[in-house]
Formats: C-alpha cells, sequence, structure tokens
C-alpha cells in the first residue's frame, strides 16, 4: 500500500514561518507529479501549489511569493516552506502525489491524512 505522511504543521504568528513536509512509502515504483491542496472549514479544497519530478512548479496567486515548493525524489520527500504567512493561510495542509505502484494498475492519486497550520494575527 502507498502512503503518504505529512508533517511540519502547528500555530504562528501573523508574518511567521513554518516548513512542510510529506514523506511517501510504500509499495512504489514511481512518483510523478506532487502537490499541497489546503482547506480552511467552510470552504472547498483548493490548489496551493504543484511540483514536477524535473522540478517545474506552479502556485496559487495567493501564495506567489510567499510559499516555496520543493523535492527531493531520492528521499521520496516533498516540502513546502511557508513565510510571511496572513491569518488567512490558516488551514489544513494536504499532500497529494500521482504514484505508480509497484503491483501495476497504472497511476492513482494519494493523498495524506492533512496536517494543521494555524496564524493568528
Amino acid at each position: 500500500q502507498v502512503q503518504l505522511v505529512e508533517s511540519g504543521g502547528g500555530s504562528v504568528q501573523a508574518g511567521g514561518s513554518l516548513r512542510l513536509s510529506c514523506a511517501a512509502s510504500g509499495s512504489i515504483a514511481e512518483i510523478i507529479d506532487m502537490g499541497w491542496y489546503r482547506q480552511a472549514p467552510g470552504k472547498q479544497r483548493g490548489l496551493v501549489a504543484s511540483i514536477t519530478p524535473g522540478g517545474l512548479t506552479n502556485y496559487a496567486d495567493s501564495v506567489k511569493g510567499r510559499f516555496t515548493i520543493s523535492r527531493e525524489n531520492a528521499k521520496k520527500t516533498m516540502y513546502l516552506q511557508m513565510d510571511s504567512l496572513r491569518p488567512e493561510d490558516t488551514a489544513t495542509y494536504y499532500c497529494t502525489g500521482r504514484i505508480l505502484s509497484t503491483y501495476g494498475g497504472g497511476w492513482n492519486d494519494y493523498w495524506g491524512q492533512g496536517t494543521q497550520v494555524t496564524v493568528s494575527s
């Protein structure tokens, strides 16, 4: 089974920083794209940032210039460096990866359990 586990969430004051990590493990043959989504109470889940195996990135307009997504393919780990945090960044952050299992069956999207980020003013 494939598993994604997020870590690094917490509570910070506005203007502070956090670094989220997402570690993939299990029956993995290859990981293609990875990304971070977030969801605040009463709102839909939305894309924060995504990254290809080669390091090409895409960001939501609301986080451009403040957040940086990266990955270490050998470690099967993805990161989200969050700087200049704002109260509106408060949400549960989810890791996702498009992964080919060693058991075959094509590519599937997997999700982590989420990690809470709270930014106070």
